[in-house]
């Protein structure tokens, strides 16, 4: 069984590769579709909120069954690879028909709106549960996990630029229409058809370029119940999906508010660069911010794992959670005409938040080897089931509050908002995101799965696995 093996630079690249699919449409729910529902397709922003929340109640169950059905996958391509190749193309097609506008109106608009949505999220979960369970079978060296992690969020976070770099261009375009104005809806469509099948290409390449080398010995297969109950029994893993929620939740905040940010309160504006003066949309100022986050949050998971490798991934992740989020609250003190000031701020925001992320997916590792140590069980995919599952309740949580704080203080699209939307709208994008990174900081300053106590449960595991 290769299961200390070093894992090549194509493979990395392949795997990487998988999170850059995923993660262009998980920037495209996050940053776009809660403006896309209000703005362009024409609901209001407490009926969003409340379809964010409600859609939940299945999640709460899909991901865990997903999980679950990835453990006792049985193929000659291994648990989790071949829900990669299965998916690739319902995920892309699902995807264009959540953006799409059929002209609807009223109830019908509503149920089309909670039906192709909770069909994305569904579609998502099957293709992200495994994806994310696959680096715990790729290899058990810890280095080499945070390695694939690092290379994971790199994919993910360079889908996510490409996303913020051409989404609102590719609207435009191919909205364009003869009297020089823009479809949006035409669009929204086209644009996402454009990002589904790059994602679908890139998921099929991660099938192919990836190998599953750890597999449980046959003893240590088990029920349903018993795996269920030894999650329930796992405290690091309580620890860390408290920790992962708040961090998605101080994310969600901080995407999901941006264009609102830049539309109504940043608003169209003229800058003086190198002695000549250029006018910028509020469109395109929202897009290089977006870009500039995303950007940084690159720079942060190239230096997570140094981080992590000198002071230990715990006390990284405690102390970085908590700079993003103090920083995220100074954020409220800017004004709409202190442009340089709110892309600096950015800037250290988007690093200190960005070395979070492969920590995260590192740390779940740890705890499916923490499982097998302790209960003789891995129950990898049920483990790695709930970093999807943390990651669209932090989602949705956010989401729901961005709707419902828009509707409660009288947001209405298309129109100039009144003073107290305003604060509301920059309250949400620094001061609550920065109270939720700090709550996820003091769940994870609880967390016992130290380096010291890993390097003992592999040289355990090493032992119980001969």
């Amino acid at each position: 069984m290769e299961s200390n093996v070093k894992i090549s630079l194509r493979e990395k690249l392949a795997y990487g590769a998988g999170d850059f699919a995923s993660s262009m449409f998980w920037k495209l729910f996050s940053m776009f579709l809660l403006f896309f529902y209000t703005d362009v397709f024409g609901i209001s922003a407490a009926t969003v909120g409340t379809m964010f929340l409600v859609t939940r109640i299945w999640d709460a169950v899909n991901d865990p069954v997903m999980g679950v059905i990835c453990d006792r996958t049985r193929s000659r391509w291994g648990k989790f690879r071949p829900y990669l190749l299965y998916l690739a193309i319902p995920f892309a097609l699902i995807g264009v028909l959540t953006f799409t506008n059929p002209g609807l109106s009223g109830t019908a608009k509503v149920v089309y709106a909670y039906v192709t949505y909770t069909l994305m999220m569904m579609v998502y979960t099957g293709v992200n549960v495994p994806y994310a369970s696959l680096m715990a079978v790729m290899t058990s060296n810890i280095g080499e996990r945070t390695s694939l992690a690092s290379w994971r969020l790199i994919g993910a976070f360079s889908g996510g630029l490409f996303v913020t770099l051409t989404a609102n261009y590719l609207v435009e375009y191919f909205g364009a229409n003869s009297s020089g104005g823009v479809d949006y809806g035409k669009g929204y469509q086209w644009a996402i058809t454009v990002f589904g099948i790059l994602a679908a290409t890139l998921l099929i390449l991660t099938f192919l370029g990836t190998r599953e080398r750890l597999e449980p010995p046959k003893e240590a297969q088990s029920s349903l119940k018993e795996d269920i109950r030894n999650l329930l029994r796992n405290g690091p893993w309580f620890i860390l999906l408290g920790a992962a929620i708040f961090n998605n939740i101080f994310n969600t905040l901080r995407d999901g508010t941006t264009l609102y940010y830049f539309k109504y309160f940043i608003q169209d504006q003229s800058l003086a660069l190198f002695g000549e003066s250029y006018d910028f949309s509020h469109g395109a100022l929202a897009s290089a911010y977006l870009s500039v986050w995303v950007g940084t949050n690159i720079i942060g998971v190239i230096i997570a794992k140094p981080l992590a490798t000198r002071f230990g991934k715990k006390r990284t992740f405690f102390y970085s959670i908590l700079l993003s989020s103090l920083l995220s609250i100074a954020f409220y003190f800017l004004q709409a005409d202190q442009l340089v000031a709110i892309f600096a701020l950015n800037i250290l925001i988007g690093i200190s938040a960005g070395i979070v992320m492969p920590l995260l997916w590192a740390m779940y590792a740890d705890i499916a080897d923490y499982s097998e140590w302790k209960n003789g069980k891995r129950s990898t995919g049920l483990i790695f089931s709930s970093s999807s599952m943390s990651q669209k309740f932090g989602w949705t949580i956010g989401g729901a509050l961005t709707g419902w704080i828009l509707s409660f203080l009288g947001f209405e699209a298309n129109v100039a908002q009144t003073d107290v939307a305003i604060q509301g709208i920059r309250l949400m994008i620094s001061v609550l995101a920065g109270v939720a990174g700090i709550i996820a900081a003091l769940f994870v300053r609880s967390y016992k799965l130290d380096e010291s106590t890993m390097e003992q449960i592999q040289k355990d595991l090493k032992i119980m696995r001969k």
